[in-house]
């Protein structure tokens, strides 16, 4: 076992001799283990290497740097898994949930991994985890489950080892809110979160289990109890195996002798010294080699340049680096402990610890605790912090606390250490490549004090009281962290205050500021001295801010400069505020309680005032709502009838299980014979491994690879439009990895260069001889590995040149100027309604050009594009891809190839997220491998990394928007004409087709006239697609932008206005014609009055206006908006075949992508042939399996999109099912006058014999005059807007969507849930970058924000309306994928009203009506909404009140 790499997973022994020291975790349980649970869902290690480089060159022996680097930019969670390690002298093992594609292999000596495989699987049974997950439906696509499994199972895990009370059975020693924070860093692009939620708040102790929504446990009605639930059994689960602690036991005498554990034939070195370190360094054998060091808790990244490395050197065995040393000092942190490990040392209980330090550790800790996500922060080091920000000018958090607190670090070299204050050391120029940081202290108070000759005790007296103050703040885009700050600040402070005159003095101050466009952290040293030693005066205060401006100054290019340094004068404010005795007055906070009803309780101006201790300032207001519980309170409620079970009962998600846990080990592998089919064995493997079997769930990444399989990157280009002189490659150790690069001329004779296309047109797979946007593929690299083909990417060079070309076309407005447009089609360019003119002349009012934007959004599907492509006989080839329309793949491979379309074969088991990405954006990869598979006669794959998906496939149309609307003074409008200008990219793509979609959602009011004109923009852009209600998004964000601008010049309450104009039954018909239906289908009317009642609008919009007049620096607002969503069905196939056995098999064209198609055609299977049988179906549910889509077995399969894929497919499927019945009928009824009862089983087995046909297929035209209907429902968000920062919280939505006669509630539920809460991405939270040259740089987790657990509504509360009045429809149901997104508007609508709020307040009587209009465009970032609300509010604030200040009484 000697110089050999030993580690477990899952129990199970590994045991190399040789490894790539480069390769990761998740790499290895990918491609060399069965356990392929943990998924890659960023991909943005390997870019982060690149980065690095580019930064700097020379070799960097800086610990901790490239662990916490590549720490944080791992920000999906798809990756999780648990590490645990053992201490032989202790006996204990420790438990701690990674990201497995950080940790380095060579790394996880003598540990033991588990991933969500490890707790269970369908042979040796599911975890309780998995099931609950499953239970209380919340997962959809499954790509993010296995990693939400893990990140809770390490956060129980570590709870039950507490010595906390015994929680009552059933339950974990856990609370809800750690529950919850342990998935905060797990992202999500399905669910919403809440049904997450609900699993996580399950296992908590403190949870009262009726709060918890939609399940399989337990009815309405019912009692909620926890032995209905798979009960949780602490300690079943034995993460670290006996085997393993006999090794390290053995092992134990190497350790303690300070040899060095070398894994010489990996080339992998692991000193356990400081001097072992340089003797390695300066020794022969390294001498001119490349060398990285790695250093990190459980593992690291490497930091030299984009490029293959002789050697490596791991750190960990150096102890001194993992030392943490607490005396009268302060606390000591060895540069490589973890964030994690250093939260739970600061927040220990040490009696002999004054309060003071004690309240500084906590609300250290309490920072950290925002810092990246529980899986980051077990990886990433405070060392490596540091350092990031010393030589990277990185946006850190660790360092201005750190900085505050007044911390200092040692660090050493070859021959000598050095103490520095982190002042000094982030002064110091970049450390050169071999200094090394050793630890960090954070001083204990009485140090502090003692650097100031002060004492607290000394400068109390009978009429005084000193305290020492401290405070940390962040403004960043999400509550809980896994976000990067806007700016950051620390401040700490010894203050003196007078008990008669109630005066207060600071006796010394730091002021620590980071994040804001600054190379480090600073200290504001002109602002303390100037402070220290003066009364806290207004004026002071006043004065205060002006030389904090002065001091925060961003660098040029900053983005968003003005708002961050407007944070840096909040954060002062809110810091100093308290300790004024003039602007300490109370203010009136509301909470809401658990039912969602508003609560006043008092509280200080922001959380203090003058009889306060000086010591304790409260929590903040979103500190409040998160205090017990994320989600606070969620309902959601259902109606199902029994007519058509089991069609319309909430059964669990067809695949959840599997879902989330993946077990590949019973695949099939079926050898033939044939020597003339050389690539036959590897495609019989690949289609029985993706047979549905029990325990997997496999996406196409996790087929096993075949033999001599090759993997593609591509090259793009980063110029918008140039032609292309040359291709090279650097003269690299990765680019000799190049196997080939794949270009436009290597597209066979009789192929064309086709990517992609649609019935518009098509779009180049590569460019030619000229690119025409940044991102556009320019060719493949081809690589014996997918790690090696993405570096080998990089090192691509492209001479380019603009000689003799126009500038590019990146915006709208550019081509306007340069009538650069596409046409659209008459039959899809909407038609006007009414007479514009006569109502404009009936208006009494008018405005005129006004305008309003709305940015891009990124799909963010959790599985990246995605594609294999294997080469078959007799010029064929087979092509598996993660796409929603695989047949039109076929034809387009096809056509590239140059072959007929049946010789290709797409085969597509399920998809990792969709959302419209997967559609016409997925074929150029699926395209591409082909291609490369084509011309080697190899297998080649693509996984696409995260950053390369972002820049490549486009997304969700922008758009520019002037409107002109004639309204009366009661606020019914008479006329509305707008202006559109839609930013489309390069090619047409479907956009034609969205101007259709806006003006349809467009039409949700009666407008009385409606004209517009659109313009569909070609520019130099990567081509925008469809994406969740593509067109209809905007659509309804124009509408209410109208309403709202109407209400606010009219001085109205905006939801009186649209209340005035709601569509009666005969204006819908007018504006939708037949889709209208019959006037009982038109439910919005009943909805809106329901939702209005439900949720006591009125009285809650009462009880915001209160609160607005109460608070000054927090405003509220609330906001209702209806919506019509417009869907059309399209034509489907369905087959039902009957097997030997009587199990039933099920295929229809329809694409699995986590909507719940494969749930709902199950049970439409059931209830159709189970009309056979008196009592109906219950009893074929389980005998239904619905298989792959295969576009040689289905053919005519179409799109997956539009919302209408699921019940189109239930319909042809429903057909199919009718046919086999009455096949079956007769012979039935022959057998039952036989005997009294015939089950399946014999009525199948007697068809058999008898030569009845028990397969049958239908393709389903729908009727002209039902293809097309309205969708209608209403919601109303309640919002907080912080006005220091900017930052908003949704406090409560209520949603009412019209699902007709729901086919699963359950799915429809979680459908509406999850639009809604991606809606809220794209109107708050979701922001498109693009440099100068249109090329997207927002193009990773790091710079592009989804909504996460605790960016969701806190209260959240969805019914279903069973309304029942759509025959026409398939058994009465109707669409639910992406209506509801646009419910998400509210949340905009309600930021709206509280912004208006807010600059109602601050507005003089010359500025009140601009405080009402305003333009307010999406999304609503938080640098927007601060900006709206006011960037020097507290400028004027404080102005304010010192000129209407009155003299005291006794003056």
């Amino acid at each position: 076992m000697e110089g050999k790499l030993v580690f477990a997973v899952n129990g199970k022994r590994f045991e190399l001799a040789e490894v790539d020291p480069s390769s990761s975790l998740l790499e290895f349980l990918r491609t060399r283990t069965r356990f392929t649970g943990p998924k890659l869902g960023c991909g943005e290690v390997r870019l982060l290497r690149w980065l690095v480089i580019l930064i700097r060159k020379d070799a960097n022996f800086l610990i901790g740097l490239w662990a916490f680097l590549l720490a944080l930019l791992s920000g999906c969670g798809a990756c999780v898994v648990l590490l645990s390690t053992y201490d032989p002298v202790s006996g204990q093992v420790k438990d701690s949930s990674v990201s497995s594609c950080l940790t380095l292999l060579c790394s996880l000596h003598l540990c033991s991994v588990t991933t969500t495989e490890g707790l269970g699987n369908s042979r040796d049974g599911f975890h309780p985890i998995h099931q609950r997950f499953t239970g209380f439906h919340a997962s959809q696509c499954g790509f993010c489950t296995p990693g939400m499994c893990m990140s809770l199972f390490s956060a129980l895990t570590n709870a039950d080892k507490t010595n906390r009370p015994e929680p009552p059975n059933g339950f974990s020693k856990i609370t809800k809110l750690e529950a919850e924070k342990a998935i905060a860093g797990n992202l999500c692009r399905c669910t919403g979160y809440r049904p997450i939620a609900d699993v996580c708040r399950s296992f908590a102790a403190d949870v009262d289990l009726e709060d918890l929504g939609l399940n399989t446990f337990w009815k309405k009605g019912e009692d909620a109890i926890v032995s209905k639930l798979p009960g949780h059994n602490r300690g079943k689960i034995f993460t670290f195996p006996d085997f393993l602690k006999s090794v390290v036991k053995t092992s134990l005498d190497t350790l303690m002798n300070g040899k060095n554990t070398n894994f010489l034939d990996s080339q992998w070195y692991r000193p356990t010294s400081f001097e072992g370190l340089y003797q390695l360094l300066n020794s022969n054998a390294f001498i001119g080699s490349r060398t990285k060091l790695v250093v990190g808790n459980t593992g690291s990244g490497v930091y030299k340049e984009n490029n293959l490395y002789d050697k490596y050197i791991d750190l960990k065995g150096i102890p001194e680096l993992s030392v943490i040393k607490r005396d009268h000092t302060g606390i000591s942190f060895g540069a490589a402990v973890t964030i994690s490990r250093a939260i739970e040392v600061l927040k220990e209980n040490v009696d002999s610890v004054p309060s003071a330090e004690k309240m500084v550790f906590d609300k250290i800790a309490d920072h950290l605790d925002k810092v990246a996500s529980p899986f980051v922060r077990n990886m990433a080091s405070l060392g490596g912090n540091l350092i990031m920000a010393q030589k990277f000018q990185f946006a850190s958090d660790v360092t201005t606390i750190l900085l505050a607190a007044g911390s200092t670090v040692c660090v050493r070299t070859a021959s000598d250490r050095r103490i520095l204050s982190l002042e000094d050391f982030l002064e110091w120029p970049p450390l050169d490549e071999k200094t090394i940081l050793v630890s960090i202290l954070i001083p204990s108070i009485s140090m502090v004090e003692l650097s100031y000759g002060t004492d607290q005790h000394s400068v109390s007296s009978h009429r005084s009281k000193s305290n020492i103050i401290f405070e940390t703040y962040r403004a960043a885009p999400r509550p809980l962290g896994n976000a990067v700050s806007y700016l950051n600040s620390a401040f700490l402070a010894h203050v003196f205050s007078d008990k008669i005159t109630g005066n207060t003095v600071l006796l010394y101050l730091h002021l620590a500021f980071g994040a804001y466009g600054s190379e480090h952290a600073i200290r504001a040293r002109k602002v303390e001295n100037f402070l220290v030693g003066k009364v806290l005066e207004v004026s002071v205060l006043l004065e205060a801010i002006k030389l904090l401006k002065e001091t925060i100054i961003p660098k040029q290019g900053t983005p968003h400069s003005s708002y961050r340094s407007s944070l840096a004068v909040a954060f002062l404010f809110k810091f100093l505020q308290p300790l004024s005795k003039d602007l300490a007055v109370p203010e009136n906070n509301y909470h809401n309680n658990a039912s969602g009803v508003a609560v006043i309780t008092e509280h200080p101006n922001e959380n203090f005032n003058r009889n306060s201790d000086l010591s304790h300032h409260e929590a903040s207001n979103s500190e409040l709502f998160n205090s017990s519980s994320v989600l606070l309170s969620s309902n959601q409620m259902i109606q199902y009838g029994k007519e058509y079970q089991p069609v319309g009962v909430p059964i669990e998600k067809v695949g959840a299980e599997i879902q989330t846990s993946v077990n590949t080990s019973n695949c099939i592998i079926v050898y033939l014979k044939d020597p003339f089919l050389p690539y036959i064995k590897q495609l019989m493997a690949i289609s029985f491994a993706l047979m549905p079997k029990p325990g997997e769930a496999i996406y196409v990444d996790d087929i096993p690879s075949p033999k001599d399989c090759l993997y593609g990157a591509f090259v793009y280009s980063t110029h918008p439009l140039a032609c292309i002189k040359g291709i090279k490659f650097n003269p690299t150790l990765a680019s000799e990895k190049i196997i080939t690069y794949i270009s436009v001329n290597d597209i066979p004779p009789g192929g064309k260069n086709v990517g992609s296309g649609t019935m518009f047109g098509t779009e180049p797979l590569f460019a030619d001889s000229l690119t025409e946007c940044a991102g556009q593929p320019l060719g493949l690299v081809v690589a014996e590995t997918q790690r090696y083909a993405n570096m080998a990417a990089k090192q691509a060079n492209v001479q380019y040149s603009t000689e003799n070309l126009e500038p590019p076309i990146l915006s709208v407005e550019d081509a306007v100027r340069r009538s650069s447009f596409f046409d659209i089609p008459p039959f899809l360019y909407p038609q006007n309604v009414g007479n514009l003119s006569g109502g404009m002349a009936e208006a009494e009012h008018k405005i005129l050009s006004a305008e309003v934007k709305l940015g891009s959004q990124y799909y963010f599907y959790m599985e990246t594009q995605t594609s294999l492509a294997v080469p078959d006989e007799d010029n064929c080839i087979v092509v598996y891809s993660s796409t929603q329309c695989p047949e039109t793949a076929q034809g387009l491979i096809a056509k590239c190839l140059g072959i007929p379309d049946h010789n290709v074969r797409v085969i597509t088991r399920r998809v990792g997220g969709g959302f419209g990405g997967k559609a016409v954006r997925a074929i150029p990869v699926a395209t591409a491998c082909a291609l490369a598979a084509y011309k080697l006669q190899r297998p080649v794959r693509m996984y696409l990394d995260r950053q390369t998906d972002m820049v490549i496939t486009g997304g969700r149309h922008p758009m520019k928007i002037n409107y002109s609307v004639g309204f009366k003074s009661d606020g019914k409008i008479t006329a509305l004409h707008v202006d559109l200008l839609i930013n489309a990219g390069i090619t047409k793509d479907v956009s034609p087709s969205i101007p259709y979609n806006v003006v349809g959602a467009l039409r949700k009011y009666n407008w009385g006239a409606l004209s517009f004109d659109i313009k569909v923009c070609r520019t130099n852009l990567p081509s925008k697609s469809a994406m969740r209600a593509p067109g209809e998004a905007q659509g309804s964000f124009i509408s209410e932008t109208v309403i709202e601008h109407v209400a606010a010049y009219l001085s109205m309450d905006a939801n009186l206005v649209r209340n005035k104009n709601l569509h009666t039954y005969e204006s819908i018909k007018m504006f939708y014609g037949s889709s209208a239906g019959e006037n009982p289908e038109y439910t919005l009317p009943a909805i809106v009055d329901e939702l209005i009642s439900s949720t006591s609008y009125f009285d809650r919009l009462e009880m915001v206006r209160h609160f607005n007049f109460c608070n000054k620096w927090r405003k509220r607002g609330i906001s209702w908006v209806p919506i019509v969503h417009q869907v059309t069905l399209r034509p489907t196939p369905g087959k039902v075949s009957i097997l030997n056995d009587s199990s039933i098999v099920v295929e229809v064209g329809g694409v699995e992508l986590g909507q719940g198609l494969w749930t709902k055609v199950k049970q439409i299977t059931a209830f159709g042939l189970g009309q056979l049988f008196e009592g109906g179906s219950q009893k074929l549910l389980d005998r239904v399996r619905i298989i792959q889509a295969d576009t040689l077995s289905m053919v005519q399969g179409g799109w997956t999109a539009g919302s209408t894929t699921s019940e189109s497919s239930c319909e042809a499927v429903r057909l199919s099912c009718s046919i086999l019945a009455d096949r079956l009928k007769s012979l039935k009824q022959s057998l039952e006058e036989k005997t009294s009862s015939v089950s399946w089983e014999t009525l199948i087995s007697q068809a058999n014999m008898q030569g009845v046909n028990l397969s049958a297929s239908t393709y389903w035209v729908p009727d002209t005059d039902s293809m097309q209907y309205l969708n209608y429902g209403a919601a109303i968000s309640e919002v907080e807007v912080d006005i220091a920062t900017g930052s908003t919280t949704i406090i409560r939505s209520d949603l009412i969507y019209d699902c007709g006669q729901s086919l699963n509630p359950a799915v429809d539920m979680g459908q509406i849930e999850g639009a809604f809460v991606q809606g809220i991405g794209f109107f708050m939270y979701e922001e498109v970058v693009e440099n100068s040259d249109g090329l997207v740089v927002s193009d990773g987790t790091w710079t592009y924000k989804i909504p996460t657990i605790d960016t969701i509504p806190k209260h959240f509360n969805v019914k279903l309306l069973s309304s029942r009045h759509h025959q026409k429809r398939v058994l009465s149901s109707k669409a639910s994928g992406e209506p509801p997104l646009l419910l998400a508007v509210s949340v905009h609508c309600a930021t709206r009203e509280a912004i208006r709020a807010t600059r109602t307040e601050f507005s003089t009587d010359d500025t009140k009506s601009s405080a009402l209009a305003f333009q307010f465009d999406a999304p609503a970032t938080m640098p927007v909404v601060k900006e709206l609300c006011g960037l020097n509010n507290v400028e004027k604030y404080l102005e304010t009140f010192i000129t209407t200040r009155q003299p005291p009484e006794d003056a």
